[in-house]
């Protein structure tokens, strides 16, 4: 993780924790259910969110691995068109001058 991953956690996590403090005190300080489940809730949509960021992070790398094998490939192709190509030319320069040669004499 980059260090701008984990100061976004952080800070996910404290605030979090500010909004259970806040929910919990200002509703129903003495019961327990409401806390428990405030806090599995904020923690979910934390960990959510992290496996979403991580989830995006992979997609990102594999999409760079497959734009540079693509890339590859390309240039792979393109070196044998132009193999090809120049042999074609070549072989037409010679039919050319063949077909001169005889068209003279």
């Amino acid at each position: 993780m980059q260090i701008r991953d984990i100061v976004f956690s952080l800070i996910m996590v404290l605030s979090g924790f500010v909004l259970v403090y806040k929910l919990v005190y200002k509703y129903s300080p003495r019961d327990p259910v409401i806390v428990l489940s405030t806090v599995l809730l904020i923690g979910m949509i934390a960990a959510m969110l992290l496996s979403l960021n991580e989830r995006l992070r992979k997609f990102e790398v594999e999409l760079k691995e497959q734009e540079r094998s693509l890339r590859i490939s390309m240039h792979s192709v393109e070196e044998e068109v132009k193999d090809k190509v120049g042999d074609a030319v070549k072989k037409l320069g010679e039919v050319n001058e063949e077909l001169l040669r005889r068209g003279y004499r």
